[in-house]
């Protein structure tokens, strides 16, 4: 029960209004000065299951030999607010993490949301996307399958269960049904396949791993393995396993972060 009555209109109020806090606006917050590096690609990120696709992605590159993969891999500490700045608005307008900056051509190509990023970099170098439209079109829809079905792992049964400020039982209840479900879809999957996709190591793998595996392996919330019972998905615990052992996917999670500098 509450006590809360829905009103007309809402109306934003914060009284505390911080710098790193979302707002019912967007856009640039303060002037910044974003660094740039001189490697080839420049990645302005963070440690979540977002941020840390794009290191692992470019490790796998690195992993296999592709050259000009070389990239300069700064912190962009949401806490803080450094997603609101100037110059990381001017990249990714949704002030959201990862974004990424291609400088190795004639100009600049600019990169936002982080399974684009993975599709830009695979399209880019030809590797860990499939070659022909059958394949192609199965990765496709497990990659779009994640970006559309993580933000109720996220946004919703993470922050009821872990982030909220009170324990509040019809958001985690709705939201563990719905991550259970996620959970036995990919088991399912996973139990008929070697890898998400099909039999090919793909970026599929390395965008569903970020959310997923780290969940699995009880690296998201502290806790919510245990209280999702992860054990109980055989053939997804046996891939987490199988991802988490790769030497890129290894690195890329250890991936150091570059401090900004602002003026």
């Amino acid at each position: 029960m509450t006590d809360y009555v829905k009103p007309p209109v809402w109306i934003w109020e914060d009284e505390n209004d911080h710098k790193s806090g979302n707002r019912p606006t967007a856009g640039s917050r303060f002037d910044q000065v974003l660094p740039r590096g001189e490697k080839p690609l420049q990645v302005y990120s963070l440690g979540t299951p977002n941020g840390i696709k794009v290191a692992i992605m470019l490790e796998e590159l690195k992993e296999i030999g592709v050259k000009n993969v070389d990239y300069d891999l700064f912190l962009i500490n949401i806490g803080k607010g450094d997603q609101f700045g100037s110059d990381f608005v001017a990249i990714n307008p949704n002030s959201k993490i990862p974004a990424l900056v291609d400088q190795s051509g004639d100009e600049d190509i600019k990169v936002f949301e982080s399974a684009h990023i993975l599709l830009y970099l695979a399209e880019k170098y030809r590797k860990f996307i499939p070659k022909n439209l059958q394949d192609k079109t199965e990765m496709m829809n497990w990659l779009f399958w994640q970006t559309g079905a993580a933000p109720f792992v996220g946004g919703g049964f993470g922050h009821f269960f872990h982030y909220a400020p009170t324990a509040q039982e019809y958001p985690i209840n709705r939201y563990t049904m719905e991550t259970k479900r996620q959970l036995d879809l990919l088991d399912q999957l996973l139990a008929t396949r070697s890898y998400i996709a099909g039999e090919e190591y793909t970026i599929a793998d390395i965008a569903i791993w970020s959310w997923y595996g780290r969940l699995v392996e009880g690296k998201l919330y502290p806790g919510s393995a245990a209280f999702l019972d992860v054990k109980a998905y055989k053939y997804l615990t046996e891939w987490t396993e199988k991802i988490a052992a790769r030497p890129a996917v290894q690195r890329g999670l250890l991936a150091e972060y570059k401090p900004i500098m602002e003026e």
